[in-house]
């Protein structure tokens, strides 16, 4: 189990009588995040952390076995009945307990708790709150160790993203497409001994105005002079606690970078470097700022350069050891993420523009530190060219 402290304290300090944290069949990841590795649990899982003292597990009799040396107080239950009644011997009438619940459904990455379950603690009597600051001041944060896993992974990423690039130009004359960049990308991540969940983008021409585009044999699309091409790759350190980073760059191949793509991206490295400005002003006034303030300032600029119908995603995800981990995004568009960015979160800045023709993200980390934001990726400047 992680060190609770920290939880522990925030729950005294916002007046929470604990933290509870519920799973069926691994529905709640973040319930495995404080245990460790997910095991082979066929009943419903409860586990109470109190603002105050040991935490107790309550579980049925056929998974407890699962649990053994667990730092817990073990409560077994056998029918649903025992197990409502156990509940009631760990909440009170009134008290405020943190679930991964989210009001209206508006956090998708907390709301892991289904609304079958919040009406049976509420009917205990218990208050529910959200878990969301709870979870970002505690297994979202990043400790030394993990910040120096998440600098080498940003490493490594900067250094093959220019490589994929120049591996394009040294192969233009033999019809290199964009799943064989692929390719090439994911043999380099596993020769640096960086894992991935996916990816990477190797995206030309209209395929990059897809967010998402991933390349395969069965839509091959050999690069060509006059192409854009846009790669979006992400990774870790292939250790447990490791955190991603994740980073977007573009490329034209040729000499001249056409008008149209040029103006979109200098909208979009603007707006990434507004943003960031955003995050060290408010920062140096004594301010925290909220994950939707930052999204509304590189959104606001955007959408006054006549681009804001092509914006089409938040501006920004946090990192963690899920490429989109727990903490704040910057969101006022899908979401409203009204969570402050507090120090020892990561998290990404990468608005993006996607016309018909083509698209356009420019991708950097950020660690919220003790001093303001520390970048821990290059921010592109200027549109790569390959020849």
């Amino acid at each position: 189990m992680i060190d609770l402290g920290s939880a522990q304290k925030y729950l005294r300090d916002h007046a929470l009588h604990g933290w509870l944290l519920y799973d069926f069949e691994q529905a709640n990841p973040i319930f495995w995040e404080i245990l460790g590795t997910p095991s082979h649990v066929t009943r419903p899982c409860i586990l109470f952390i109190p603002a105050s003292g040991i935490p107790t597990l309550l579980v049925h009799q056929v998974d407890a076995g699962k649990f053994a040396g667990l730092s817990a107080n073990i409560v077994v239950y056998l029918g649903r009945i025992e197990m409502q009644r156990r509940l009631g011997d760990l909440l009170h009438v009134g008290e405020k307990v943190a679930m991964e619940y989210s009001s209206l459904g508006e956090l998708p990455i907390i709301s892991r708790v289904d609304a079958g379950t919040i009406e049976l603690i509420r009917a205990v009597g218990a208050t529910v709150v959200s878990s969301a600051n709870v979870i970002q001041h505690t297994i979202a944060s990043l400790d030394q160790a993990q910040m120096a896993l998440h600098l080498s992974a940003a490493r490594k990423l900067d250094r093959l993203v220019h490589e994929a690039f120049g591996y394009i130009g040294n192969n233009l004359a033999t019809g290199i497409a964009e799943s064989d960049v692929a390719d090439h990308i994911l043999q380099r991540l596993a020769q640096e001994n960086l894992v991935t969940d996916g990816g990477p983008v190797v995206a030309v021409n209209e395929h990059s105005a897809d967010p998402h585009y991933e390349p395969s044999s069965a839509n091959r699309r050999v690069i060509q002079s006059g192409d854009w091409v846009l790669i979006d790759l992400w990774a870790k350190e292939d250790q447990a606690s490791a955190v991603y980073g994740d980073i977007t760059w573009v490329a034209y191949v040729g000499r001249d970078v056409p008008e149209e793509h040029r103006k979109a991206f200098e909208v979009v490295a603007r707006a990434r470097d507004l943003a960031l400005s955003f995050l060290r002003e408010t920062y140096d006034r004594g301010e925290s700022p909220e994950g939707w303030q930052v999204d509304e300032c590189a959104r606001n600029f955007i959408t006054n350069h006549g681009y804001g119908q092509y914006f089409t995603h938040r501006l920004g995800h946090s990192l963690g050891k899920t490429v989109h981990s727990y903490a704040v995004n910057l969101d006022s568009f899908e979401t409203r993420d009204t969570r402050a960015i507090v120090p020892g979160i990561a998290f990404t800045i990468e608005p993006g523009l996607y016309l018909p023709q083509f698209g356009v993200r420019s991708e950097i980390n950020v660690v919220m530190s003790d001093r303001g934001p520390v970048l821990t990726t290059p921010a592109q400047d200027k549109v790569v060219l390959i020849s």
